[in-house]
């Protein structure tokens, strides 16, 4: 598997270059998986593919804020994403993991690799719910710290998520509402009871995704032009796609 480690300037940019780097192995021009690497330096809320802004968003507080909300092509929740929130993604070959064509597997695949990766350096990580990782010593004491979500293609997926390690979670209480959907395990607690940060520091979870992953190579020709048409199709002025800029 291929590592790109980029961070572009903008959201928009941000989240065009997940969808770039799938297309690109889609089309046979990265003829390997690539683990992506990233972290924003500044607040984004992010939308799932079907999410309703007006529920699942505090909107007034994003404007006041001068947060960008955005929508991203993969299904899945609302996110805040910003610094101290390690962005993940993987895009995997049904080829290679003709298993990843159900749904179900795809989740258990990469989310069990995830925890595999992180689990001699924190203890006692589940998987739960649909797409969530989660630590704690019993199902009512597990707190988030992770929520992913895929997206599907012809002959490859695209999985991404978060990793929480030093993100203000204060910024979730303010950003978004409570959510319309929750698992179980979330038993009606706010967002700041809910969610936590894992006890590592960036450093640690890059060197161990990479070694899980097995990234021994850097993907040296990202999809740059892809990218940018992405990211002018949809994110310049669609609002469909861009809430709030």
């Amino acid at each position: 598997m291929q590592k790109l480690e980029l961070t572009l300037p903008t959201a928009a940019e941000n989240l065009a270059l997940d969808e770039a780097l799938l297309a690109a192995c889609e089309a046979g021009e990265i003829t390997d998986g690539v683990l992506r690497l990233w972290e924003p330096a500044r607040h984004f809320v992010v939308l799932g593919r079907s999410s309703d802004p007006e529920v699942e968003v505090n909107l007034a507080a994003c404007c006041q804020k001068r947060i960008p909300v955005l929508r991203r092509a993969s299904g899945g929740g609302t996110i805040v994403a910003g610094p101290g929130c390690l962005m993940v993604a993987v895009v995997l070959s049904y080829a290679k993991y003709p298993e990843l064509r159900s749904i179900d597997c795809a989740h258990c695949f990469v989310l069990q690799r995830i925890r595999d990766c992180l689990t001699l350096l924190v203890p006692g990580i589940q998987v739960v719910g649909t797409s969530d990782l989660a630590v704690g010593t019993s199902e009512s004491q597990l707190q988030k710290f992770s929520g992913n979500a895929l997206r599907a293609k012809r002959t490859h997926l695209l999985y991404h998520g978060t990793l929480l390690y030093d993100f203000d979670l204060d910024q979730l209480t303010q950003l978004l509402a409570a959510p319309t959907r929750e698992p179980d395990y979330r038993a009606c607690r706010h967002h700041r009871e809910f969610v936590t940060n894992l006890p590592l520091s960036c450093a640690q979870l890059v060197a161990a995704l990479t070694t899980g992953w097995q990234a021994t190579e850097s993907l040296a020709n990202w999809p740059e032009e892809r990218t940018q048409k992405i990211r002018q199709e949809k994110y310049a002025n669609d609002p469909k796609w861009v809430i709030t800029n």
